[in-house]
C-alpha cells in the first residue's frame, strides 16, 4: 500500500486488508445494535430527523436510529455506490424511513440546520480529514440537535497488530482529542455523556449542539 500521509506522519504499511471482514459480519452488526446502540441509547441519543454518515453495507446506525433512537427519517450516506446499495437491500424492512445515497461525510446532501440527530458508528476514524467531518456535523445539526457516536481510539486503531491488517489514515485521535474538537465546533459533552471502555480504546458519546 502506497503511503497515505498527512504533513509529516506516514501511515505504516498494512499486509493484509481485514476491513470488510470484520466491519460488514454478522457479529459485527449484532454487536452494535445490541451493545452499542443500547449504550447510545441509554446516554440519550434521540431525534426524529437524522443523518447516518459512513452506514456500511448492512445500515447499522440507521437500524438503530430508527429502531432504538425514534427516528422517523433517516438519511444514510457512504462514499461507495455498491456499499449504499447493499445497505438498501439488507434495510428494505425499513421502507420509506431510511433514504440511502452516495455521499461524503465532510460534505453531506443535507441543509444547515435541518436534522436533529447525527449518527456514527465507527465511520469517524476512517474519514482521514476527521475534524471536517465533525464541522459537517454541527453545520447540518439544529441547535440542541445531538451528535451519537461509538468511535475506536487512536489507541486502538495505531496499534501495531491492528496496522498489520486494517487500513486506517493517519492522524487518528485520541477520546481527549475528539472531545477538544467537538468542543471547537460547537458542542457540548457534558461528563455524563462520554463513556470510556478498553483502557480509553473504545468510547461512546452524546454530544449536544450548542
Amino acid at each position: 500500500m502506497p503511503p497515505d500521509q498527512r504533513g509529516s506522519t506516514t501511515v505504516p504499511p498494512t499486509y493484509v486488508n481485514a476491513n470488510r471482514v470484520w466491519v460488514d459480519s454478522r457479529l459485527r452488526d449484532e454487536i452494535g445494535r445490541r451493545v452499542e446502540g443500547r449504550i447510545l441509547q441509554r446516554l440519550g441519543a434521540r431525534g426524529a430527523r437524522c443523518v447516518e454518515i459512513g452506514t456500511g453495507r448492512r445500515g447499522l446506525g440507521a437500524r438503530c436510529a430508527v429502531e432504538q433512537f425514534g427516528a422517523t427519517s433517516v438519511t444514510a450516506v457512504d462514499l461507495f455506490p455498491a456499499t449504499v446499495g447493499r445497505a438498501r437491500m439488507a434495510c428494505a424492512d425499513l421502507a420509506d424511513r431510511v433514504t440511502f445515497r452516495v455521499g461524503d461525510a465532510t460534505a453531506l446532501p443535507v441543509d444547515d440546520g435541518s436534522v436533529d440527530l447525527v449518527v456514527d458508528f465507527h465511520a469517524l476514524h476512517h474519514i482521514a480529514d476527521w475534524r471536517a467531518a465533525v464541522a459537517e456535523a454541527a453545520r447540518v445539526l439544529r441547535p440542541g440537535g445531538l451528535l451519537a457516536l461509538t468511535e475506536m481510539t487512536a489507541r486502538f486503531v495505531d496499534a501495531p497488530w491492528l496496522r498489520a491488517v486494517s487500513r486506517h489514515p493517519a492522524d487518528r485521535f485520541g477520546t481527549d482529542e475528539l472531545v477538544a474538537e467537538l468542543h471547537r465546533a460547537g458542542f457540548d459533552v457534558p461528563p455524563g455523556k462520554l463513556r470510556r471502555a478498553a483502557g480509553d480504546r473504545w468510547i461512546q458519546a452524546v454530544a449536544t449542539r450548542t
